[in-house]
């Protein structure tokens, strides 16, 4: 395994060299040379420590690197069930961004200055993650990321809209927090503009077509004044006095402060920023673009694949999974999977009648999966799980998962996308109830939380999104082991599911390397026949403003599918399926190149017993 030593160019604190009385032009190169050997005595004294001393400096320095992101990004710290932020929220001017990333920096130089030789499995596993968040961090700020923080998907504009959803309401003082919060929002908003004002100069900026729709949301957040919805009801505990009181508060600073920060953003990005948009989808048109795409990749990925790596292994896998749905198709009495496929179309049985019969069927899948669970895993989620619908402002997203906090309070929430509803399907509910409540992203993220032994930054997501989006899709094939999918439809309907994350391989890769126009992608969806008409054009669209955040889902369930046949082929009668996905669960998010030498070691100790 690579050490990680001091680099030259990275900011350090080790003790500063004496200063001697040179002349002024030969004075550099001596304090140069001292400086460098001050830093390598500095790390020889690092190695001479006792492993007990360097392992209780990294514990402290997790410690400390964990309370700094939680005081700058004070959100975070509320959805982890930290409540000591909640009358704050982020600081998102540009010299807030600039002192975080000198931040990261730092908490870096001062890891990578602690050797980690010696130390446990467990150890060195923390020590080698949080230099690859810091890394990662510091990678994406070089490429000015930041400057791009909105899209049509998502960004401050609906992230603040799901404030009253997202932070307590059960006591007086949280209530003047939430107040506290939405005095808050014309800065952030006024914060972000500068930002966006910093990509146009340096020609960062997303599509045009995608940035005009932004003004449309905001306007819906306007309509629909979700701010105002704890003023709805209250806690009992809540005096009818105190109601009065912060009602009258939070109407105040909703109508008076938060509602024109919104019509001024939405301005500022209908006038200036959208005319500004660029008009090439690929994201290898912005600067440094190829550098940034690959940037995006290792950061979505973990792996170090090329793009037309990924675009080829896509189109092997539609294939080997049009096989299997093809099989389907011949056993319910179809000459092929054309076929197949128009009849299930004009199928009534298949076609929602509204948008609470979508809800109900994710509610009824992840109820009947609930006490399967322990035929899969002897980890168990603690926190409840609920569904709701995403609402009409945010209709350009898709069905995802919002984590709830470690006590349960408040619960994980499946959001689901519902809008246009007649011209969606109910095949692939069963699959997705699976992968965004159990045993998917509730079930992975949840019992993350619950995790014990390990540092704090440890028991959340930590952006791997190959491992969170891969184990969720592996997820949706572990409800066949417990004996769900009984309808052969709903099966075919899993397969779509997978399918739809091939298909992604193939139009992610095609639009930012090989320069697929929309019509394309649109074109190479509707004949894949792996998603409903609503899906490709709003799938479509991400994948245009999210470059290769797509293609997690894929690459990291393979990933978990390697690593099982990988155990079951070692251990032979000794493979445990609940052990195994424990084993895949109880180390938390990580990439997936040090998840598969934690499985390799895990393998080892199993034929040892």
């Amino acid at each position: 395994m690579m050490r990680h030593v001091w680099q030259p160019g990275r900011a350090t604190f080790f003790a500063q060299p004496c200063f001697l009385l040179l002349p002024c032009g030969s004075m550099r190169p001596y304090l140069s040379s001292l400086f460098v050997a001050a830093v390598v005595l500095s790390v020889v004294a690092q190695n001479l420590k006792p492993v007990s001393d360097r392992i209780a400096a990294q514990n402290n320095l997790f410690e400390e690197q964990y309370e700094s992101d939680l005081r700058n990004m004070p959100e975070r710290a509320t959805a982890f069930g930290d409540y000591r932020y909640n009358d704050k929220l982020e600081d998102h001017s540009l010299e807030a961004i600039v002192q975080r990333h000198k931040t990261d920096e730092g908490f870096l130089t001062r890891l990578e200055a602690i050797s980690a030789t010696g130390f446990s499995d467990q150890d060195q596993l923390s020590h080698d993650l949080l230099i690859r968040v810091l890394q990662q961090r510091i990678a994406d700020f070089d490429l000015k990321e930041y400057e791009m923080p909105i899209n049509q998907q998502n960004g401050i504009h609906t992230g603040l809209a799901d404030l009253p959803l997202s932070v307590p309401l059960d006591s007086v003082k949280h209530y003047e927090d939430y107040i506290a919060r939405l005095h808050q929002i014309p800065r952030a908003l006024s914060q972000t503009t500068e930002v966006l004002r910093a990509g146009m100069r340096d020609k960062l900026v997303p599509v045009q077509f995608l940035l005009e729709k932004i003004p449309v949301q905001c306007q819906g957040i306007i309509d629909a004044d979700p701010f105002l919805l704890p003023t709805k009801k209250y806690p009992a505990e809540i005096s009818p006095e105190d109601q009065k009181r912060l009602t009258q508060q939070i109407t105040d600073a909703v109508n008076s402060e938060v509602i024109p920060a919104y019509r001024t953003f939405a301005n500022f990005v209908r006038t200036e920023y959208a005319p500004a948009g660029r008009t090439t989808l690929a994201i290898t048109s912005l600067p440094d673009g190829e550098k940034r795409y690959q940037n995006n990749i290792y950061a979505r990925t973990t792996t170090r694949m090329t793009p037309d790596e990924i675009h080829q292994l896509g189109l092997r896998e539609i294939d080997r999974i049009q096989i299997e749905m093809t099989a389907i198709a011949k056993k319910e009495g179809f000459a092929d999977l054309a076929s197949f496929r128009a009849s299930l179309k004009t199928n009534p049985k298949y076609i929602p009648t509204s948008a609470e019969q979508i809800l109900d069927d994710f509610r009824r899948y992840i109820a009947q999966m609930e006490p399967k669970l322990s035929e899969l895993f002897t980890l168990l989620p603690k926190s409840p799980v609920t569904v709701e619908a995403i609402p009409a402002f945010q209709s350009a997203a898709a069905t995802h998962y919002v984590t709830g906090t470690p006590d349960g309070k408040r619960p994980g929430r499946v959001v689901v996308a519902t809008s246009n509803f007649a011209e969606r399907s109910l095949i692939d509910d069963e699959a997705i109830a699976y992968h965004e409540g159990v045993p998917g992203h509730h079930m992975q993220l949840s019992v993350q939380q619950q995790l014990t032994g390990l540092p704090k930054f440890r028991l959340h997501g930590l952006g791997f999104n190959a491992y969170i989006e891969g184990w969720a899709l592996y997820a949706e094939q572990l409800g066949k082991e417990v004996g769900f999918y009984q309808d052969p439809v709903s099966d075919y309907g899993r397969l779509s599911s997978e399918l739809f994350r091939a298909v992604r391989l193939v139009v992610d890769t095609g639009i930012h390397s090989k320069g697929w126009t929309r019509d394309q992608v649109v074109d190479f969806f509707r004949k894949s026949g792996a998603v409903d008409e609503p899906t490709i054009q709003s799938e479509t669209d991400r994948y245009i403003s999210w470059p290769a955040q797509a293609l997690s889902y894929k690459l990291g369930q393979l990933k978990f599918r390697e690593l099982r046949e990988r155990a079951q082929k070692e251990l032979g009668p000794k493979f445990d399926l609940r052990t195994f996905h424990d084993e895949m669960l109880n180390g938390g998010t990580l990439p997936l190149d040090l998840l598969d030498a934690r499985t390799n070691k895990w393998i080892a100790e199993q034929k040892s017993k």
